[in-house]
């Protein structure tokens, strides 16, 4: 009986302090932990809801940008911190589900160390060629790549662009060499250089160039074809089915947050996300708007990862 009444005891006390810890929070700053150094959509994102939460909470919300490591070291310290909404972190997919399957040695498990809060939005990748590359489908470059025996620049090794890159040339049955770059950009300037015939790359910068015909887009690997790019289809119209990669950029939370904190800083994204506000930056930065409940999210991550876990394994891609 008496085992009885202390169980009792405990699970009324959790059912009362739960919902009160939540209508307390917030009470003092919160940190977002930015998976990358300043300036980029990473960080721009977290400064954005950053913004948002402290004009809607009244407390003063701290970025607090830890680059290095692909974004281990910060999504590292915020999976190690209290769970209890006042250390956040703000990561891309690469950052969540792709990490894990790159490294044999992690500290922490982005998949099961942090919490999925809220997505902001997704910025889908295009294949893009040289100008002056004499082809103007996927199916062109398809057969010019296997006459030429081509090569493509990537981010670098392990990225989503390499990923999606080394994807598309399997389902293509392509044997095509990576030459890995130390980023978007200078991977892009190689195409334009034609050092690379080809690279995967989201628009965004790269607009003008696209304009101006330095850059041609031969498809977009997304559901449906862009507002900004209405004459490129997409990979699945051009009889690849299902051959999606993008970039999501997203708010975590240390796991073991309670659930109710949780839902209510997904609920100041929601509302962010879907504001005027939001859109104009939304536009400029060519991302899309992504509204999700957290549960949603966390659905989103999970298949995900089982994804991008594949594609890794596939690519042969060693762990480090």
């Amino acid at each position: 009986m008496r085992l009885f009444r202390i169980i009792a005891l405990a699970t009324f006390t959790a059912i009362i302090t739960t919902p009160a810890a939540a209508d307390k929070y917030p009470s003092k700053n919160i940190k977002i932990i930015v998976s990358t150094s300043a300036g980029g959509i990473t960080d721009l994102g977290a400064r954005l809801i950053g913004a948002h939460m402290q004009a809607m909470t009244g407390e003063t919300v701290v970025i607090d940008n830890r680059a290095g490591g692909g974004g281990n070291i910060a999504l590292e310290a915020c999976a190690k911190s209290p769970p209890d909404g006042y250390t956040l972190c703000f990561a891309n997919t690469g950052n969540v589900v792709i990490n894990p399957f790159l490294h044999k040695q992690l500290s922490y498990s982005p998949l099961t160390d942090l919490a999925p809060v809220a997505p902001l939005g997704t910025v889908p990748l295009f294949i893009v060629v040289n100008g002056n590359l004499p082809v103007k489908t996927l199916q062109d470059f398809i057969a010019y790549a296997k006459r030429e025996k081509a090569s493509y620049g990537s981010a670098g090794a392990g990225t989503t662009p390499h990923l999606a890159a080394d994807d598309f040339a399997r389902r293509a049955r392509l044997d095509i060499v990576h030459v890995p770059y130390r980023g978007s950009t200078p991977a892009t300037m190689a195409v334009l250089a034609g050092d690379v015939p080809m690279t995967f790359v989201s628009i965004g910068q790269h607009q003008g160039l696209v304009q101006q015909g330095k850059l041609k887009v031969l498809a977009i690997a997304d559901t449906k074809r862009a507002s900004y790019l209405p004459d490129v289809p997409t990979f699945e119209e051009q009889g690849f089915p299902g051959f999606l990669a993008g970039t999501w950029f997203a708010l975590f939370a240390p796991a073991g947050t309670p659930q109710a904190i949780i839902d209510q800083i997904n609920g100041h994204v929601r509302d962010f996300v879907q504001s005027p506000a939001a859109k104009k930056h939304f536009d400029t930065s060519f991302l899309a708007p992504m509204v999700m409940t957290a549960a949603e999210f966390g659905a989103l991550v999970q298949a995900d990862a089982a994804k991008w876990k594949k594609i890794v394994e596939e690519s042969g891609i060693k762990q480090r």
